[in-house]
């Protein structure tokens, strides 16, 4: 049913299409055949005109009676009073009545052999005066019958028409329905559960770019799933732990009693627990926070220098207690358009960081530097550095190597400053520092963006 409807709908525009042009092409040639006949007839009239002002009726009655002898497509009538015929080849006056301007049309007999034959005439009447009148006209039947061809021949080419088109919207159809429906199929394959499955192309045209943009936009979908479902176990697994410490401690403390300074020290330990916990889910509401914003730009004038010397500032004492060198190096006149608390917080979380696995007397160089395109936010370190081929797994939310898991935090560091270059365009670059690591943060230029005061 889908399929006869859409082809009933391209006949119909088709033929309606093609009948306006038929319809334009019949009446535009039978205009020009009839402005042919008149312009004929007046030119014969005018021509009787300077005979009759030159001649009088005498002469114009000898030409009439002259041209009605060697002409068949051509009638002449000269009329005299009292509706006598002088000269022409026409038998009486025609019983039609006079239209505008003189013209009538009109039947009238003419010998065929042993029978007569009725043809279609147009003419003029034109009054001479004195009760003489002269009658000048075309046989049209050969225009008739060109006229009866045409209207023929776009009959048949309509009714073609109709059967082309109704062919032809029931190919395109099928084939538009078919396309769609492997669409469809593919769908409830997916909606299944069938996540690998993905929509054919094949052919090109705008199906197959349709198909594409809904394969790319599935891939996204599986990789968010893959990465929700990751997420969702190691949240599991990294939280299991301390709660199940927690729960431990708690139980044990119950059971053997103790003294006040013993519940004070469970207690504490109960706390410091909970707080790494309550950090896991802001470095979690964090990365959210900068994901949804990359749909919601919100962005305002951001001074990178200042950002630097603030989060230098927070960092100082944490690095001196390692006697560690925290040092910074240009930012003057370095404006982006930005979030610039989520700016802080990455540039934070990389100096945090730095400082957590710098060995003691190591150096952190924090510099911002300017090029063609960008602005290039660089912190770089001498300690233990990354491997190349973990750089990549590093940067996703609750990955941690081996080395770096007696060590405090909950491996969602990185994924906020990978989740807030994201939100700010910019491109997030983990090299060696040779020795130690240097993450080079690279910022899109803002043109016109002046430094908020």
């Amino acid at each position: 049913m889908p399929t006869f409807r859409l082809a009933l709908i391209y006949m119909i525009l088709f033929s309606l299409s093609v009948l306006a042009l038929l319809v334009f092409i019949y009446f535009s040639t039978a205009g020009i055949t009839t402005a042919q006949t008149d312009d004929t007839i007046n030119a014969e009239i005018s021509g009787f005109s300077e005979q009759y002002q030159r001649q009088g009726l005498v002469g114009l009655r000898e030409i009439v009676a002259e041209r009605s002898r060697n002409q068949r497509q051509s009638l002449y009538l000269l009329m005299g009073p009292g509706a006598t015929p002088l000269a022409g080849n026409l038998n009486g006056w025609p019983e039609v009545e006079t239209e505008a301007g003189g013209w009538l049309e009109f039947s009238y007999d003419r010998p065929a052999g042993a029978a007569t034959e009725t043809h279609l005439a147009r003419a003029r009447h034109l009054i001479l005066g004195g009760g003489f009148q002269l009658l000048v006209g075309r046989n049209v039947e050969e225009r008739r019958t060109i006229e009866r061809l045409i209207r023929g021949t776009l009959l048949w080419t309509l009714l073609i028409t109709l059967g082309l088109g109704l062919l032809g919207g029931v190919l395109m159809s099928r084939n538009m329905l078919g396309r769609l429906e492997s669409i469809n199929n593919a769908s409830r394959e997916i909606m299944a559960g069938g996540w690998d499955r993905r929509i054919p192309t094949g052919g090109g045209g705008e199906f197959d770019r349709l198909a594409g943009n809904l394969n790319l936009m599935l891939d996204e979908i599986e990789k968010l799933l893959g990465g929700m479902r990751d997420v969702t176990e190691n949240i599991a697994h990294d939280l299991r732990g301390p709660l199940n410490r927690i729960r431990s401690r708690l139980e044990v403390t119950l059971m053997t009693g103790g003294s006040a300074a013993d519940y004070r020290e469970v207690l504490e330990k109960t706390i410091a627990e909970a707080e790494g916990l309550i950090g896991t889910f802001n470095g979690l509401l964090a990365i959210a926070l900068a994901e949804q914003w990359r749909l919601e730009r919100d962005m305002s004038p951001v001074d990178l220098k200042a950002v630097m010397e603030e989060v230098t500032e927070l960092y100082e004492p944490l690095a001196q207690d390692k006697s560690i060198s925290l040092t910074l190096d240009g930012g003057e006149g370095a404006v982006i358009e930005g979030d610039a608390n989520l700016l802080s917080q990455a540039l934070a979380n990389l100096v945090d960081n730095a400082v957590k696995y710098v060995p003691r007397g190591g150096a952190i160089h924090i510099s911002l530097a300017r090029s063609e395109e960008c602005w290039e936010l660089a912190v770089a370190d001498n300690g233990p550095g990354i491997p190349g081929k973990d750089r990549d797994r590093v940067l996703e939310r609750f990955q941690r190597l081996e080395p770096s898991r007696a060590a405090p935090g909950n491996g969602l560091g990185l994924s906020l400053v990978r989740a807030v270059a994201g939100l700010h365009r910019a491109e997030l670059i983990l090299s060696d520092n040779n020795p130690g690591l240097r993450i080079v943060l690279r910022l899109p230029l803002s043109p016109g963006a002046t430094a908020p005061v």
